[in-house]
């Protein structure tokens, strides 16, 4: 009786959604898996905004990661609630889908607090901390190996790309690079807004809410615990801040800056720009090419932003993300070989990324448009 083949050695380079998604599945099926990540540790830095879970993307990935229940235990089906105002500060939309408050409507989540539920579900040791890939090297047969700033190397069966915008392990596959979309946010926060800043918090309600005009957006978003994240949109050149003299720390003259842009707004409004308990942060948003393919590549796949990233005014990024794990994984225990198993994944992931972000390409040339405010109140309308 002949024994049976050695597992496959995978390696998921990038320990956010998509790549933990894809690790927890695997081990479900005991399938050994091994994440590598940049940061120093779970806790290194923040982890950004809220998400909602999108049913058919994200709700399908946690249910095929057996964390569904743990999920909803955190989740805020009510952050679900979209507004819209004018610059002079009217509200033109509000509304609540009505399947919010159920589980199969589309619940927020912090996106720490998904990490950490995702983390926490994974075999002790997974996730290898203080790991950022510099090199990988082709040998032979599909493996790779891979080398790490630390001085470590593994070599691996499998590499999966779930290394975010800026994926190393791309270059593996493919020679597209991201590129500005026009589009810069600047990301500021409010704590205990409730308490500290009930005005805003009374703008902001319990979901989201979005001022859009003339190439201009504010977007006041409600995470837990109180907090409240804001977007400072604006269509301006990659190097706004050079080209304005400013210095990215001067607190005070980037406000200056950004209230000048936003000269003519209400004054309501305009506190999301001035009342920062987290300072500034200047965030450019780039995109891959639509669509974004590569040929099948022994040894080698991507997942989420590493393979198609995109705006994130479409919400679409870590669902997708998240979906694109669970599809491998599932296909890994579904096949044969790794490779019948990715060239299975791949056929699935490229139609779908690329009607994907072709339509959140579409949507932030209309978010920050000169009639943006019309075309959003149409779409939030049409989708009530």
């Amino acid at each position: 009786m002949n024994p049976a083949p050695p597992c496959p050695r995978i390696a998921v380079v990038g320990a956010g959604p998509g790549g933990l998604v894809c690790a927890r599945v695997l081990q479900r099926h005991g399938i050994p898996v091994t994440v590598y990540d940049l940061d120093a540790s779970r806790a290194a830095r923040g982890q950004g905004g809220t998400l909602d879970m999108h049913p058919g993307s994200g709700q399908s990935a946690l249910r095929a990661a057996g964390l569904w229940d743990a999920f909803l235990a955190l989740a805020r089906p009510e952050g679900r609630q979209m507004r819209l105002a004018g610059r002079d500060g009217r509200i033109l939309f509000d509304a609540t889908p009505p399947e919010a408050a159920t589980p199969d409507g589309a619940p927020e989540i912090d996106r720490g607090q998904l990490r950490g539920l995702l983390l926490d579900s994974l075999e002790p040791g997974t996730v290898r901390w203080d790991h950022r890939l510099t090199r990988a090297e082709p040998l032979a047969d599909g493996v790779h190996r891979l080398h790490f700033a630390n001085g470590g190397s593994t070599d691996a069966d499998l590499v999966v790309g779930a290394d975010g915008a800026w994926s190393a392990v791309r270059r593996l596959v493919s020679g597209a690079t991201p590129r500005y979309t026009g589009v810069t946010f600047v990301e500021t926060g409010l704590n205990d807004a409730d308490a500290r800043h009930p005005g805003i918090a009374r703008l902001t309600g319990d979901g989201t809410m979005m001022a859009l005009d003339d190439n201009l957006g504010l977007v006041a978003q409600r995470n837990s615990g109180g907090h409240i994240r804001v977007y400072i949109g604006m269509r301006t050149d990659e190097d706004w801040q050079r080209r304005a003299g400013l210095e990215p720390a001067d607190t005070t003259a980037v406000r200056e800056a950004l209230l000048a842009r936003f000269s003519g707004w209400s004054p309501g409004l305009l506190d999301l720009i001035t009342r920062t308990d987290t300072g500034y942060t200047n965030r450019p948003l780039y995109a891959l090419p639509v669509p974004h393919t590569w040929p099948r590549t022994p040894g080698v796949t991507l997942l989420g932003d590493a393979a198609h990233l995109m705006s994130p005014i479409s919400g679409m990024g870590a669902n997708l993300a998240m979906l694109d794990g669970a599809d491998l994984a599932q296909a890994l225990t579904a096949h044969p070989t790794t490779d019948q198993a990715v060239t299975a994944y791949e056929k699935v992931l490229f139609p779908r990324s690329a009607e994907a972000a072709a339509a959140a390409a579409e949507g932030i040339e209309s978010a920050f448009a000169p009639d943006s405010a019309a075309q959003a109140l149409a779409h939030m309308t049409d989708h009530a």
